[in-house]
């Protein structure tokens, strides 16, 4: 079954932007750790909705976009400890992390 992040600025979620440095030669590495974190946690976490990882192609960065029903529910999974085993476990791969929360406020398409 394919998800997609239902991105439009109508819709009251908080949107996770979280931007990790990477050596190159461990963004693969990154990315499935991010992958299992989501199927075998974060999917589980009340108010999640989706978690899209894009890899840059110079392989230095990984982006997670995530959305989740409110704020209050991201912090939520921030405190879980089952959680912040795998973020702990990103946070040793990635070399920096920067997660932000934001709002749509603006959408284009075709």
């Amino acid at each position: 079954m394919t998800v997609t992040a239902q991105i439009d600025s109508s819709r009251p979620v908080a949107t996770l932007i979280n931007v990790f440095t990477v050596a190159p030669d461990r963004q693969a590495e990154l990315i499935a750790l991010l992958a299992r974190a989501t199927e075998e946690t974060m999917k589980r976490q009340p108010g999640f909705i989706s978690a899209n990882f894009h890899a840059s192609q110079d392989g230095e960065r990984v982006i997670n976009y995530a959305q989740w029903e409110s704020e209050e529910h991201y912090r939520a999974m921030l405190a879980n400890p089952e959680a912040r085993v795998h973020m702990d476990q990103a946070a040793i791969i990635a070399t920096d992390v920067q997660p932000r929360l934001f709002h749509v406020r603006s959408t284009h398409g075709s």
